[in-house]
């Protein structure tokens, strides 16, 4: 049915960072991993909005987002995750835990910032408010290989409009 929450990703995001935001501002518990890796994984349709600049991205992040998810059924907190990695020395190692956790912040940075610009920016281009998220948040991470490809790549992105109606917030629901 056009038109319900359920249709409305951005809906569904804000609705589970703000219970996430929720448990971090009552102080009283840690963030569980599973409630965490399931508001993660409403952000993965963003980057599949977003073209063939983020195809890269959407795939390493829906990785990430699959690992922790696969981790909570043994993990019960975010805090508990570092721990674990903290004392199996293996913080800084390819496909631990801790380190998809860092990927997976790094692509709500992206996320976050790429939003901050959208609504910034003037005109219906994505193009400079998606270089601007890029370069803050993955372009310090990448070789001068991926940052030259993720730049050609801008120039496939949808316009602000196409992106708005393909994730159903284009104003035209049937609310």
């Amino acid at each position: 049915m056009a038109g319900t929450d359920n249709d409305k990703p951005l809906t569904k995001i804000s609705e589970s960072f703000k219970e996430l935001a929720a448990t971090v501002n009552s102080q009283a518990a840690d963030v569980e991993l599973a409630a965490f890796s399931r508001a993660c994984s409403y952000v993965s349709p963003l980057f599949g909005c977003l073209g063939i600049a983020f195809k890269f991205a959407e795939m390493d992040y829906v990785a990430k987002v699959d690992d922790l998810a696969e981790a909570s059924k043994s993990i019960l907190t975010l805090q508990s995750v570092i721990d674990r990695d903290i004392e199996g020395n293996c913080v800084r190692k390819a496909g631990s835990h801790t380190r998809n956790l860092l990927r997976v912040k790094r692509g709500l940075d992206m996320v976050r910032v790429l939003f901050e610009q959208i609504l910034a920016a003037e005109g219906n281009s994505l193009k400079d408010p998606a270089s601007k998220a890029y370069t803050q948040v993955f372009a310090p991470h990448h070789g001068w290989a991926i940052r030259k490809a993720v730049a050609a790549g801008m120039y496939a992105l949808p316009t602000r409009a196409q992106l708005l109606r393909k994730l159903n917030e284009d104003g035209y629901s049937d609310e």
